[in-house]
């Protein structure tokens, strides 16, 4: 298969003959580098972009030595990321932030209660947000645990939780556990969660390893305050303005988010979206891959910061 689709791969770019190629990840890497390699007669540029670290292998340094260096560009969606592939690569990689549209992303929101009677939970009740695959990496067992605590003290609490995967039935038996069925809403995946975040009081974002973590920017474009996992990616992104918890410590989630419930979360939505900075995030975000994708190798691009 991997041989059939190299040579249409082949044959395209002979017929297109860009100016440069965009590679999303390091998957498709693998695939298209040697390609590219055998196409001698041209000279495009082509981009490799990151998004996280957890699939990387021994022979991939290797893969991308074999394309010269002034024609091929790394990128990784965070500094924090670019920093740690370049400790495990041993090349250079520029960090170039990945933003979203502010204005297309806010137009597709719908109301509080329209996202509440959309999951199904209660109009008047606390809630608790998390997006994401159902893996371990993501953090939510501890959460229920942190849910359990809480609702000890506050009965009108409740968490959704959207996104499927191979941690769905360890979750179920959790919350069995816990006597958390009438408490916890495990909502699956859905085409329209990007549209649902203004549901949420405040969302919850407990990685233990992220490249980025998209969810972060779309709930603060939301207005939603976060409370995250203390990775140096979320640091990068929320300095002084978030509310950092390690991973695992169930009693350090218990407070901070029973501090964010009981502060004034439209003032500290508000810092998080002044932090992140949305608008300019967006403008530095084009303007890096225009210059990443137009530059002919003999200068840097611009970085987005």
């Amino acid at each position: 298969m991997h041989w059939r689709l190299r040579r249409r791969l082949a044959r395209e770019m002979a017929r297109v003959n860009p100016t440069a190629l965009l590679l999303d990840g390091i998957g498709v890497a693998r695939l298209v580098l040697p390609v590219v390699v055998r196409l001698h007669a041209a000279e495009f540029q082509v981009v490799v972009v990151f998004h996280g670290e957890g699939r990387i292998r021994e022979s991939d340094a290797s893969l991308l030595s074999t394309l010269p260096a002034h024609r091929l560009k790394l990128i990784a969606v965070s500094e924090a990321l670019a920093e740690s592939l370049r400790l495990k690569l041993g090349v250079p990689v520029t960090a170039a932030r990945t933003a979203i549209n502010p204005h297309s992303f806010m137009q597709s929101l719908i109301p509080c209660h329209e996202a509440r009677a959309r999951l199904g939970v209660d109009r008047a009740c606390k809630l608790l947000g998390a997006v994401g695959r159902l893996v371990e990496s993501k953090g939510y067992l501890a959460i229920l645990d942190v849910l359990s605590v809480l609702s000890r003290t506050r009965d009108d609490l409740h968490l959704v939780l959207i996104g499927e995967g191979a941690q769905r039935p360890e979750l179920e038996k959790r919350i069995r556990s816990l006597g958390l069925e009438t408490k916890v809403t495990l909502a699956g995946y859905r085409d329209d969660a990007a549209q649902l975040y203004q549901a949420f009081d405040v969302m919850l974002i407990p990685s233990r390893n992220e490249g980025l973590g998209l969810v972060l920017q779309e709930a603060v474009l939301a207005q939603v305050p976060v409370v995250c996992s203390d990775l140096p990616v979320f640091v990068e992104q929320l300095g002084p303005s978030g509310v950092y918890v390690s991973p695992d410590d169930v009693s350090g989630w218990v407070g901070a988010v029973g501090r964010v419930l009981d502060s004034d979360r439209e003032l500290l939505a508000g810092e998080q979206d002044r932090q992140l900075a949305p608008e300019a995030t967006w403008e530095q975000f084009c303007k890096g891959y225009a210059d990443f994708l137009l530059s002919d190798g003999g200068s840097d691009p611009v970085k987005p910061s």
